[in-house]
């Protein structure tokens, strides 16, 4: 399992991974920052990009924030950079 520390810009153009500034992951999504419909759209963004299913990510903090906290259950942190290189500067 491994911890991310993301940052999400809602309503934006498209569902996106920016890539990562340091060591906090930056996401756009296109959904609302209303009843969770940004949240749910990050765990679909982040799964579809790591290879793994909805019920393997989860947000374990920062559910009504711009800075979250995601586990991704059957990665390492490695994993996690490595699927994320080719996103960002």
């Amino acid at each position: 399992m491994v911890r991310i520390t993301v940052r999400v810009q809602p309503r934006s153009s498209r569902d996106q991974v920016v890539g990562f500034r340091g060591d906090v992951l930056q996401l756009r999504v296109t959904a609302p920052p209303v009843d969770g419909k940004a949240s749910q759209a990050i765990v679909v963004l982040l799964a579809e990009t790591l290879g793994v299913s909805k019920s393997c990510v989860r947000i374990v903090r920062g559910h009504a924030s711009r800075d979250k906290t995601v586990e991704v259950d059957s990665l390492s942190t490695e994993d996690v950079r490595v699927k994320f290189s080719d996103y960002g500067p």
